[in-house]
C-alpha cells in the first residue's frame, strides 16, 4: 500500500474468519486493540485475559481485534474454522477474530508494516500476542510486547486514556 506513512489504522482492512471484509474504518470513533494471536503458543492463555478485557471495556467503546499469525514457530497451523472453534471452546472468545495473515517479512499484512513505520523497529512483532493500541482517530498510540499481559495496569491505563 503506497503512502503508509500518511495512513491511519482506519485505512486498513482484514478479513474475518468466515472471509467477510473487516475494514478498521468501521471502528472509527472507538479505541482499538489489535493483537496478533496464535493457538499453540506459550502466550495463548492471554486469550482469556483479552476476553475479560473485552467484557470490561467493550461497553465503554473498546474494540479488540484478534489477528492470527503463523509466522512465529508455526504456532497457528489451523484453518480459519479451526482457529474460531479453538478460541470459542477453550477461551470463550467473543471479540472479532480475523483470518490468518503474515505479521512479518515481505508478505506481512500492510497494518503490521504500518505499525513499524509509525513506532519504529521495536514495534515490529517478534512473537505472537504483540498488542497495538489505536485511538479513536486511527492513530497508533502504543504497543505492548507479547509478555505484557492484556489486563496489566500499563495496558489498562493506556486504554482508559483513550475512552
Amino acid at each position: 500500500m503506497p503512502g503508509l506513512k500518511m495512513a491511519s489504522a482506519h485505512d486498513f482492512s482484514f478479513s474475518t474468519l468466515n472471509g467477510a471484509a473487516y475494514p478498521l474504518r468501521a471502528l472509527a470513533g472507538s479505541p482499538v486493540l489489535v493483537v496478533n494471536t496464535a493457538s499453540k503458543c506459550g502466550f495463548t492463555p492471554q486469550y482469556a485475559r483479552l476476553q475479560r478485557l473485552w467484557e470490561e471495556y467493550a461497553p465503554r467503546g473498546l474494540k479488540i481485534v484478534g489477528v492470527p499469525c503463523n509466522d512465529f514457530g508455526g504456532q497457528e497451523p489451523g484453518t480459519e474454522a479451526e482457529i474460531g472453534q479453538f478460541c470459542q471452546l477453550n477461551y470463550g472468545v467473543t471479540f472479532p477474530m480475523m483470518a490468518k495473515v503474515h505479521a512479518i517479512g515481505a508478505p506481512a499484512h500492510p497494518f503490521f508494516r504500518w505499525v513499524v513505520e509509525k513506532k519504529g523497529f521495536l514495534a515490529k512483532p517478534r512473537w505472537n500476542f504483540y498488542k497495538y493500541l489505536i485511538d479513536k482517530d486511527g492513530r497508533l498510540q502504543d504497543f505492548f510486547i507479547a509478555a505484557t499481559k492484556p489486563d496489566s495496569t500499563r495496558v489498562k491505563r493506556a486504554i482508559e486514556r483513550l475512552l
